[in-house]
């Protein structure tokens, strides 16, 4: 005996191959996208880790270079520069 895919439309199940064909279109197009969320949701949780593993890099290698350089002053920010004009008599 085989048990049939069923599909859960607002509240109410039913029967995949019983569906007029557009339905079941529809729960085919509804299955692939579902394929395709899952894959894109992996690839970003790929992408997410090595951007991760970007900032982490990112730390070192800034603490590695002010822990190797002797401690400096943030540059002071200059004025800019005045033009003095004579005032016309």
């Amino acid at each position: 005996m085989t048990q049939s895919i069923t599909v859960n439309v607002n509240g109410k199940e039913y029967a995949v191959d019983s569906l007029p064909q557009a339905a079941q279109a529809q729960v085919a197009n509804i299955r692939v996208a579902d394929v395709e969320i899952t894959r894109l949701q992996q690839q970003l949780a790929l992408v997410q880790t090595a951007r991760n593993a970007y900032a982490a890099a990112l730390v070192a290698a800034v603490e590695s270079a002010t822990a190797a350089a002797p401690a400096a002053a943030p540059a002071a920010a200059k004025k800019p520069a005045t033009r003095k004009t004579a005032k016309k008599p």
